[in-house]
């Protein structure tokens, strides 16, 4: 009777508010059933068939596969492969580290778009698809002039039009935040963080079930150790509060 079991939301308010306002701001920008009726995107061969071998040509073909899960087209899109040397790691006035490096890199040219995909994560699939979905992101945002690519939330933003078009597992099995990397959400003294987090990821991906009014989607078994815990406080505390902007029409 004290509240002490209440279901309890897995992200802070302003994260919260964030992720609400920005998926239904998604909605208006590609259409909602891309987020709650499409099939979530799943690392198993139904999903992606295709021999990966480490090749350009593999990388390639698994390249155009995510453009057609992310509704971009795969003629615009210039694929390149980097090698990076040794780490280095850079240390802020707090004595965090700052990673220097990068999975993917994004370069809007004239009539194209150019994907950089650094090889030493080529046969981490789930990472190189998440970094592919991300990547793709920044064309369908910066490179359809939706957003300039300034705004306060850009890589978040990113990251949740991946969640948005079904690649939430990719992206939240493999979080790519650090502490060091974080501001303060707009008017709040909470810290807001340059990628999504795993709450962050769950709370994304706790909507896109409660909107397909599954408790227990058979996608959840895809989830990471961490990732799932986090997912299935938030699907009970959008099924026992309905305490979203972004709600199902059922519940409107």
């Amino acid at each position: 009777m004290f509240g002490w079991f209440s279901p309890q939301c897995p992200v802070d308010i302003a994260a919260k508010r964030w992720i609400e306002e920005r998926l239904g701001w998604l909605s208006s920008q590609f259409g909602r059933d891309v987020f709650t009726r499409r099939a979530v995107i799943l690392p198993t061969e139904e999903f992606f068939p295709d021999h990966m071998d480490g090749t350009e040509a593999s990388v390639r073909t698994l390249l155009n596969r995510v453009c057609r899960y992310m509704d971009a087209d795969p003629d615009s899109v210039r694929l390149e492969l980097f090698t990076k040397g040794t780490d280095l790691w850079l240390v802020n006035d707090s004595g965090q580290y700052l990673p220097t490096g990068a999975a993917g890199l994004y370069d809007e040219q004239p009539g194209e778009t150019v994907i950089h995909i650094e090889t030493s994560g080529l046969f981490d699939l789930s990472n190189l698809v998440g970094t592919m979905a991300h990547e793709l992101a920044h064309q369908r945002l910066m490179g359809e002039k939706r957003v300039t690519g300034n705004e306060f939330d850009n890589e978040l933003l990113t990251d949740l039009t991946a969640v948005f078009h079904g690649f939430g597992i990719f992206l939240g099995n493999c979080p790519r935040n650090w502490d060091s990397q974080y501001g303060k959400w707009p008017g709040t003294d909470l810290r807001r963080p340059e990628y999504m987090t795993l709450p962050m990821f769950a709370y994304a991906l706790a909507h896109s079930a409660w909107h397909r009014d599954l408790p227990k989607p058979d996608w959840s078994k895809y989830l990471s150790f961490e990732l799932r815990p986090c997912f299935k406080q938030g699907v009970r505390y959008l099924q026992n509060t309905g305490d979203s902007t972004f709600a199902p029409s059922r519940n409107l």
